[in-house]
């Protein structure tokens, strides 16, 4: 895996993740917003080692990686034991996150009947193909997420003109979490750019702290007004009335409306739902798992305690460092995730439009489409 530094010059941040002819790069996030280091993936135990260590993050851009990690796997042997056995390896890398083991199986199944020797290519048109429908699928979420939030804004103001539009995030679901754009951070990227006054209230996300090393650091980028909380403040924010609406994006959504997202999503909709505030899902639709019933079925991916006993900054003199945040020998959990039920859900926002976080309105829209493939070419 090489490394090196690159100095962007404009406001935006433009795609995460860039295919070169034979490699992709993409952001170090465990870096960010201290120093911005850009990852050149060689081969497949790079592209693993990316997802595992979270150098690379966010559902719809582990799964970009982790197909272009099949495909150079396949590379070095494109056997029927050298698929399997990547496919294998690539899907248990980050078992939450459903897209990972949706782009994987999209690879397998596409090479499968191939001949070993034909396989690496197939492999890598596939990924690109990911990559590119990503971009796509982020842009039309912008577009319909845009327009819901619009009315949010229009009812909310209350014939101030100017009056902002306050939403509140956690995690981190914009451009850094995908290939382009973002899920939940493409309509406030897109009412920004149309002249819609915003202030984004930005839940820190202990305790990796994505929101205020990652969605902080992408909004500020691109302008975007933003003030960095505490993960327990969002309730009181919204008793006060200071919050208009919550978007937050998705790991993985059942067939049953319920949502997994970063740990703390639970107790935001539960304070949402409390105080009347909309709770909206920005949901791609290959973050959608039909097989499983509820979300009693997912898996909650268990993280290191080290990440809960440390935390990494930048001391006085510039250095980024390392602290320890508990008495030492002290146990620590960390589940990665946690299920937000489907009651508490105003809306999932998929790149086909919107719908009820119900078996049905999932249903009709997965008929859609069925019935519309090729709407985002």
């Amino acid at each position: 895996m090489d490394k090196r530094l690159r100095r962007e010059t404009g406001q935006t941040l433009g795609p995460t993740l860039r295919v070169l002819d034979h490699a992709v790069e993409t952001i170090d996030q465990t870096r960010l917003p201290f120093e911005e280091i850009w990852l050149i993936l060689r081969g497949a135990d790079a592209c693993r080692q990316a997802i595992v260590s979270m150098q690379v993050r966010g559902a719809p851009l582990i799964g970009a990686v982790g197909a272009f990690g099949m495909a150079f796997a396949l590379r070095e042997d494109g056997s029927d034991a050298a698929l399997a056995h990547a496919a294998a390896q690539f899907a248990a890398a980050r078992p939450t996150a459903v897209n990972l083991a949706w782009a994987v199986a999209r690879v397998r199944d596409r090479v499968s009947p191939l001949a070993p020797l034909a396989r690496a290519e197939a492999a890598w048109l596939e990924a690109v193909a990911i990559a590119d429908e990503d971009v796509r699928i982020n842009r039309a979420i912008g577009l319909h997420g845009a327009g819901l939030l619009r009315e949010v804004w229009r009812r909310a103001r209350r014939g101030i003109s100017q009056a902002p539009l306050r939403l509140l995030t956690h995690c981190n679901a914009g451009s850094l979490a995908t290939v382009a754009h973002g899920t939940a951070l493409a309509p406030i990227y897109r009412l920004h750019d149309e002249g819609v006054p915003l202030e984004v209230w930005v839940d820190e996300t202990r305790p990796r702290n994505q929101g205020a090393s990652l969605t902080a650091w992408e909004l500020a980028r691109h302008g975007v007004p933003c003030t960095v909380v505490v993960d327990n403040a969002g309730g009181e924010l919204m008793r006060q009335g200071l919050v208009d609406a919550v978007i937050v994006g998705c790991d993985r959504v059942t067939r049953n409306g319920d949502v997994a997202n970063k740990i703390g999503t639970y107790l935001k909709a539960l304070a949402a739902h409390d105080n009347g505030v909309p709770f909206y899902v920005a949901c791609p639709t290959p973050t959608l798992d039909l097989a499983l019933e509820s979300g009693a079925a997912i898996p909650i991916e268990q993280r290191s305690a080290r990440e809960v006993t440390h935390a990494t900054g930048v001391d006085a003199e510039g250095r980024i460092v390392e602290v320890r945040l508990v008495p030492e020998g002290v146990a620590a959990a960390n589940p990665a995730f946690d299920v937000t039920p489907a009651r508490l859900v105003t809306a999932l926002v998929t790149e086909l439009g919107t719908c009820p976080a119900t078996e049905a309105g999932i249903l009709e829209l997965m008929a859609v489409s069925r019935q519309s493939r090729g709407v985002l070419a």
